[in-house]
């Protein structure tokens, strides 16, 4: 089964998508927009396009485990999706990805609009990698 994970933000959303044995990132994207119901719909559309039959959304925590007005966004983002795509949903604790997704286009040396245009997807591949990790291991 394949899975998409989401790294839902104000201006882009990531998108990474496994491959059918739902082990490693097949696929990813950047959604290009703010509406929420825009990008929904177009994560709807890429569902339908990949065959996705689980949704892993990153759910921004703070430092301290605590929730903040960030991952209330995303819950509520959740819930739309969960109601327009009918798919099981799974929040993932997306701490420290974006910063992990930036270093990691550092190190390929991705500079400014590059880096800009891909780290969201870069970020939503780390969430998926989690995510496909953890249910590997049977955790």
């Amino acid at each position: 089964m394949k899975v998409m994970a989401i790294d839902y933000g104000d201006a882009r959303t990531g998108i990474a998508i496994s491959d059918a044995l739902g082990m490693i990132c097949g696929f990813s994207t950047v959604i290009h927009d703010r509406r929420e119901a825009v990008v929904a719909a177009e994560i709807a559309v890429l569902c339908k396009t990949h065959n996705v039959g689980h949704l892993v959304l990153g759910l921004p925590k703070n430092m301290n485990d605590s929730e903040g007005p960030r991952a209330e966004k995303s819950r509520t983002f959740g819930a739309e999706l969960t109601a327009l795509t009918a798919l099981p949903l799974t929040f993932w604790d997306e701490r420290r990805t974006t910063v992990d997704a930036h270093r990691i286009l550092s190190d390929v040396n991705k500079r400014g609009k590059k880096r800009k245009d891909t780290v969201d997807a870069v970020a939503a591949s780390l969430i998926l990698e989690g995510y496909l990790r953890r249910q590997e291991l049977g955790v």
